[in-house]
């Protein structure tokens, strides 16, 4: 899917070919150091840029619910950063040698008395706390615009931001004193909630069409989805040397996508748990994914357990457990269909802002997995202030041997979405590993018949209403449509793991992404199973339905899940995986199965709404280009179980 300012959008990125709704707000979490102040303790960065004059609304009603977040420093940055790398490393000797949330948590976490004065601020400020994770890295707080404004002189506006009316700080935000002097940034806005599921689903986006020329009226030519790559066929104009194309695939199933990544006879994760965070939850998770799995041959979902929120917060704002229904659904299928037989841990977080940080930092203070996979990101990159409490979870999963994984984007390099070329957070911490996408054609027996980087273009095919010829809408390839995120981040350096295998054409020194790749283009998704939930009618579901989905939401569990097939297969906890996975392909490179570009590819594809034609160009992601060796498009590869397995023996 795609993802919002924070989008935060599920980079549900879960696009199920019907545009990716993420919202891309940047994070603005507080950036002065807490440090030395007097009375107060200022915060610039809390006032977000989109907090313009010219787009202010007024102040906030009195009434209005706001959230918040405080962060708090590490007792110990450095210590606890490097630790993160000796366990890491394969060249350490304290390597693999992970420590206990516990452990973490006594030595680098906020002291308890730090963290307690910052809570008792909080309430006697009438402002309620509803989140504390047991690392005391945050606290998650909400409260009325007028105990917000008495308590951090923030002046709460409204704002006209990306179609929506939004509040923030009209002026920058201060900290009394009585919070303490361990508060590294304070986040009172709520673009947060603007974080969607970049999702994409059955139905095709129609981009294009519109813009025909006016003497052409769209065409109708019949061009059913296929089973597998290569089934149907349909005669579109002449484009790239041919006029017969492949059509798109209507969605696979588990055991094709399982024989895609070479999963070995008997591997099914056994012993193994992968934990899912996205927020609110469905209702009909578990029926849907068994619905789906018994009718297509699959093993039933027995193995699945959740955590969800008794209470729901910001539904409106964040667009309701309907608008992050597929993308648990999407999640916890993909994990299913790779590995059959592990463990599938879902949390939701209570909204798509502060929730999603307490529902991570419960998984990680509680070691409920070691594997996480996250389909959700910004839009590019927030400064590095609005980070740190992420940042220091990920240090955190690290030195606990918990491999997070996070999907890369579905906007390219984001210039669609108007913004400088740019990857997108959270897939460019140097502490995650960041999952691009790759198109991926599945053939009749199994094997990969197509696999290049994930970068669709559209043109429409229309009929010239005086001569009735057939044409293109625009000159090939048409339209950028959506495409895998990646590039070199502007917050972080190279880290030690690519260095010598990104090419510094590519990586200026900096840290890239994505890592590896996995089938996300929804062109040639996977079918999920799914009863619609009525947010207002919450929990009732309606008819099931199967539709497709892709999106980096897709790569990135299924990824996951291949990581735990290796893991089983190894008998070896991961962690984090960059190190190692660079490291042993930076020896042998062949030892992960290269995404190479592959000109003229193109899909032809008929809308089941409008019946309108399109030619589909493959491998054409904004600026970015898929190459032989790594690229920014589907990082080092797309590895089997047997070559990932390989890696981390």
């Amino acid at each position: 899917m795609l993802s919002p300012t924070r989008r935060r959008s599920p980079s549900r990125r879960l696009l199920s070919v019907s545009l990716g709704l993420v919202t891309a707000a940047a994070l603005s979490i507080g950036g002065a150091s807490a440090a030395g102040a007097a009375t107060s303790q200022s915060f610039p960065g809390a006032k977000p840029s989109w907090a313009k004059s010219s787009a202010d609304a007024g102040a906030a009603p009195a009434d209005t619910t706001v959230e918040g977040e405080i962060m708090l420093d590490l007792r110990d940055p450095a210590g606890a950063a490097a630790l993160a790398k000796r366990v890491s490393d394969p060249t350490s000797a304290s390597y693999r040698k992970y420590v206990s949330a516990g452990a973490w948590i006594a030595k680098y976490s906020p002291t308890k008395s730090d963290y307690a004065q910052v809570v008792s601020a909080l309430k006697s400020s009438g402002i309620t706390v509803v989140g504390t994770p047991k690392s005391r890295l945050f606290v998650v707080f909400r409260g009325p615009a007028t105990a917000m404004d008495a308590a951090f002189q923030a002046a709460l506006h409204r704002y006209h931001y990306r179609g929506h009316v939004l509040v923030a700080p009209s002026r920058t935000p201060n900290v009394p004193a009585r919070f303490g002097t361990r508060v590294s940034g304070i986040v009172l806005d709520q673009g947060r909630t603007l974080t969607r599921p970049q999702v994409a689903g059955a139905t095709k986006p129609e981009t294009g069409a519109e813009n025909a020329p006016k003497a052409s009226s769209p065409a109708s030519i019949p061009a059913p989805c296929s089973d597998y790559y290569g089934q149907n066929t349909a005669k579109l104009p002449a484009a790239y040397g041919r006029t017969v194309f492949p059509t798109s695939i209507c969605g696979y199933n588990g055991a094709q996508l399982r024989e895609a990544t070479g999963v070995p006879q008997g591997a099914d994760g056994h012993g193994q748990t992968v934990a899912i965070i996205d927020a609110y939850a469905s209702p009909s998770i578990v029926s849907d994914v068994n619905r789906l799995s018994t009718s297509r041959g699959d093993r039933p979902l027995t193995t699945y357990s959740q955590k969800v929120p008794s209470t729901f917060y910001d539904e409106a704002l964040c667009g309701g457990p309907s608008g992050w229904q597929g993308e648990q659904t999407l999640d916890v299928q993909a994990v299913h269909n790779i590995a059959q037989r592990a463990g599938v841990f879902y949390e939701g977080g209570f909204n798509c802002g502060g929730g999603i940080d307490v529902a991570l930092s419960d998984v990680l203070d509680n070691q409920r997995a070691d594997i996480v996979t996250n389909s959700y990101g910004d839009a590019g990159e927030p400064p590095l202030y609005a980070v740190k409490a992420e940042e220091n979870q990920h240090l955190q999963a690290a030195a606990e041997g918990i491999g997070l994984y996070y999907s890369s984007g579905d906007s390219g390099d984001e210039t669609v979405n108007g913004l400088p070329a740019q990857p997108d957070y959270f897939a460019t911490s140097p502490w995650v590993t960041g999952v691009g996408g790759t198109t991926l054609g599945v053939a009749k027996n199994g094997s990969v018949a197509l696999q290049t980087g994930w970068g669709t273009s559209i043109d429409p095919v229309v009929t010239d209403s005086t001569t009735g010829a057939l044409g293109y809408s625009a000159p090939l390839p048409g339209a950028f449509q959506f495409g895998a995120g990646g590039g070199a981040s502007a917050l972080f350096g190279q880290p030690w793991y690519q260095r010598g295998v990104v090419p510094a054409s590519i990586a200026g020194g900096q840290r890239t992404a994505p890592d590896v790749s996995a089938d996300a283009d929804p062109y040639t998704g996977e079918v999920i199973g799914i009863s619609p939930v009525d947010d207002a009618k919450y929990p009732a579901v309606g008819s099931y339905t199967e539709e497709t989905y892709g999106g980096t939401s897709l790569a990135s569990p299924l990824f996951a899940a291949t990581v735990a097939l290796a893991q089983q297969a190894s008998g070896h906890r991961v962690g984090f995986l960059n190190p190692t996975l660079y490291a042993k392909y930076r020896a042998h490179p062949s030892v992960i199965r290269d995404v190479k570009p592959v000109s003229g590819s193109a899909f032809a594809y008929t809308s089941s709404v409008s019946k309108h034609t399109f030619l589909v160009t493959n491998d054409t992601d904004s600026s970015l280009r898929t190459r032989s060796g790594y690229d920014t498009v589907t990082g080092l590869g797309s590895p089997t179980v047997s070559q990932l397995t390989r890696v981390v023996r």
